[in-house]
């Protein structure tokens, strides 16, 4: 249920890095999930529909970029995938350190703007606009037990 606040915050960021370039439209959000995070694809998709519904972001394609889980062992040095188990698999112990893939953040959004923006635009044109890590929508883990 957590996946309807963020996409909440994905949807006032992109609104406000949108307007701040003079955007008419959010055409796409790419975003950066790591496979360790609890955010489901799925879910983050069907508030979206939901919340951005009559905004400028209404019918944007959310991109899901999956970043995979990397696991250092504390005790031996060993880096390796996480699997089913999470004991190192070189020397077993459970002294681990998460390197990647508990990501979760806005990476890019894409907008069309308006002709007036353009003077040489005949037509709303697409435009890369980079939104860089935003803070206000990172994952944070629950802490282990």
């Amino acid at each position: 249920m957590h996946e309807l606040a963020v996409t909440e915050s994905l949807l006032e960021i992109a609104l406000r890095h949108s307007r701040a370039a003079g955007a008419v439209a959010v055409t796409d959000l790419f975003l950066v999930v790591g496979e360790l995070s609890s955010i489901v694809d799925e879910s983050v998709q069907f508030y979206w529909d939901i919340v951005s519904e009559g905004t400028e972001a209404a019918g944007a394609t959310l991109h899901f970029r999956r970043v995979p889980g990397r696991l250092a062992c504390r005790a031996c040095g060993h880096t390796y995938s996480p699997r089913q188990d999470l004991p190192c698999p070189a020397c077993g112990s459970i002294d681990i350190t998460v390197m990647t893939g508990e990501e979760f953040y806005l990476e890019t959004i894409e907008v069309e703007t308006a002709p007036e923006h353009d003077p040489l635009a005949a037509d709303h044109f697409r435009e890369p606009f980079s939104v860089v890590r935003d803070p206000s929508i990172v994952n944070t883990p629950e802490p282990t037990p």
